[in-house]
């Protein structure tokens, strides 16, 4: 019985050790969410108006934009986490870090919506 519970713990300790991502995963990702916004941007410009007047024809416009809000989001968010992390020397409360952060997730904002 003691022989299973070892092996048990040895297996759980195994099944949960930390995983190191790739090192390019932060770029590929990027990478990934840009083209998703980039890809719903050029569908709603595609999409012409005079279609609106049928329902059938939203669910095209209406899913670029779910989609390409979202990897908006999240692009502003992991360029604003890449910022936080590349900094040097640590913050020294909760409240800076919250300028910061929000600091950060309007200068991205900025940026993706003065790109277009």
């Amino acid at each position: 019985m003691s022989e299973a519970l070892g092996n048990f713990e040895g297996l759980l300790r195994e099944a949960l050790a930390p995983v190191e991502p790739p090192e390019d995963l932060a770029r590929r990702l990027e990478s990934t969410l840009t083209s998703i916004t980039e890809m719903a941007a050029d569908e709603l410009q595609e999409w012409e108006l005079s279609a609106m007047r049928d329902p059938r024809n939203w669910v095209r416009p209406a899913a670029a934009l779910v989609a390409g809000s979202g990897a908006g989001i999240a692009l502003v968010l992991l360029r604003a986490r890449q910022r936080t992390h590349g900094s040097s020397g640590a913050l020294s409360g909760a409240r800076e870090a919250a300028e910061r952060t929000a600091r950060d997730l309007g200068r991205e904002t900025r940026k993706l919506l003065g790109d277009r």
